[in-house]
């Protein structure tokens, strides 16, 4: 079996050692993944200028698969492959607006999916983190 990882330039550095994908075989795997630019901004995220911050759930799905389908671009793959999507949310009141963008992606025929709240993210201007297994013949 083949297995090869990539972290891919132009994408936000891991906050760890570990990369965007690894190919294992016919399958990819997308690490957790979140609405942050390379430049460590955030989609979906407004601080004014009293620091009040507006966190936006919708913007963030559609950044967040927006840069799994990128990162899937690099070997080869598409959402299309998309097998199997895991969704961490911290606040299970955003299911909602994440569940109308994830339907502009998928449906019914795309991947097997679980959905779990959690207690917090690696930043606390994320609310949502998505991974994503890919079959993709070599």
């Amino acid at each position: 079996m083949t297995t090869q990882a990539q972290v891919i330039e132009g994408k936000a550095t891991p906050r760890g050692k570990y990369p965007h994908i690894k190919r294992a075989g016919d399958l990819l795997f997308v690490s957790g993944t979140s609405s942050r630019r390379a430049d460590n901004s955030f989609a979906g995220v407004e601080v004014d200028a009293m620091g009040t911050t507006r966190l936006d759930i919708r913007a963030q799905t559609r950044a967040v698969i927006e840069n799994i389908r990128d990162i899937l671009a690099t070997a080869g793959a598409s959402l299309t492959d998309v097998v199997e999507i895991s969704t961490f949310l911290v606040d299970m009141n955003d299911f909602g607006g994440y569940n109308e963008v994830y339907g502009e992606f998928f449906d019914y025929t795309g991947p097997a999916r679980t959905t779990v709240g959690v207690h917090q993210l690696p930043h606390p201007h994320l609310r949502i983190e998505i991974k994503a297994i890919a079959y993709k013949p070599l």
